[in-house]
């Protein structure tokens, strides 16, 4: 299951020099602002004018991925897609990264090659260059620390914090596909541990699938924001689930807000799960989370800018009134917003994919 059983190099025949001198012998630099990578004791990185961005996100096996229906090398790239996303959120361009693993002794070098050929990919599509990290030794599984930096000029940035009454509230593309392939693949687990010779059946299920064990960070915005001369006024990036997120928001910006249920984008993939999970819809999208798209404001001057754009889904506005965080169903009745989604320190019930 975790890499090709007839080539198998434990990982104390090398030891950790030989083994990160391995895993890093392809590593190339794209970026400017590297002035020295991996090699030294440090990396050196030049920014020029710039502000620099910086975010960490750690990775732990059995709490965020779950191995039986992992690829090691969607692993790696989904790292890095988790991080990279927390720089497009503040409409910043990543740049670097350095990539920690902590690992036991059920892993072999080929095992940890395949999650380098996955982060590799992620970094030769997105242009950011691995530029250091770390490797040692984990008593239990498997885990995995990336630091992400990025760079933008200060007035491009975004914050959580700066919103207005009166915004509209925007999100890219569409919610709860990756819960949605996440409650697949758990129930397939359930039916194989019950009887191993049933095969899994995900047959029609693609979209969903990769939403979840490959998703794209939405870097791509951070473009087609400069190129609609658009600035949003807040943004965060939905990890969590769009109640989660939505809160954040508000809390930030001290504002309150309407959002509405038609409004809100699902795929016809996502509703098909759903309902085969007796779940409505759009719970998968207020509280599954990892989609990594973007949930952001714009100033009403700004409509004509997103209007009729592809991608972008206007789904309510932000208020004055702190405590009214509501969601309007179908039938208009208000229904206040409460934040359901993935907390890494509460939800020790279920794994739950990065």
């Amino acid at each position: 299951m975790f890499e090709n059983r007839q080539k198998r190099t434990e990982l104390s025949e090398l030891g950790e020099f030989r083994l990160i001198d391995r895993l890093t012998k392809s590593v190339a630099t794209r970026q400017k602002s590297t002035v020295l990578g991996i090699g030294d004791d440090a990396a050196i990185l030049n920014f020029k004018k710039n502000q620099v961005l910086l975010s960490t996100d750690l990775l732990i096996e059995g709490v965020h991925f779950d191995m039986s229906y992992m690829p090691l090398k969607h692993l790696g790239y989904k790292a890095i897609m988790v991080n990279l996303s927390d720089i497009a959120a503040m409409n910043a361009l990543p740049t670097q990264i350095t990539v920690g693993l902590a690992v036991s002794n059920r892993y072999s070098v080929e095992a940890l090659e395949e999650i380098y050929a996955g982060m590799l990919l992620a970094c030769e599509k997105y242009n950011v260059d691995l530029v250091g990290g770390d490797t040692t030794s984990s008593t239990s599984g498997l885990i995995i620390a990336i630091t992400v930096l990025g760079e933008a000029p200060q007035k491009n940035i975004v914050k959580r914090s700066t919103a207005k009454s009166g915004d509209l509230i925007v999100v890219s593309g569409d919610l709860g596909a990756a819960y949605a392939g996440l409650l697949l693949l758990k129930r397939e687990k359930e039916v194989f541990e019950k009887d191993p010779s049933i095969q899994p059946d995900l047959e029609g299920y693609t979209y969903v699938l990769e939403r979840q064990l490959r998703p794209e960070a939405r870097v791509d915005m951070v473009e087609r924001f400069a190129d609609l001369n658009l600035n949003p006024t807040s943004m965060i990036d939905i990890s969590d689930g769009l109640a989660s997120e939505i809160i954040h928001l508000c809390e930030e910006s001290t504002l309150g807000c309407q959002i509405y249920e038609e409004k809100i984008p699902i795929d016809p993939q996502t509703v098909t799960v759903a309902e085969t999970f007796n779940m409505h819809p759009v719970t998968c999208a207020l509280n599954g989370g990892e989609d990594y798209e973007l949930l952001f404001t714009v100033s009403q001057s700004d409509f004509e800018k997103i209007n009729g754009q592809a991608g972008f889904h206007i789904i309510g506005y932000m208020t004055d009134t702190v405590s009214s965080k509501n969601l309007i169903s179908t039938s208009g009745e208000a229904i206040p917003i409460t934040a359901q989604g993935w907390d890494g320190l509460k939800n020790k019930e279920t794994t739950r994919e990065t």
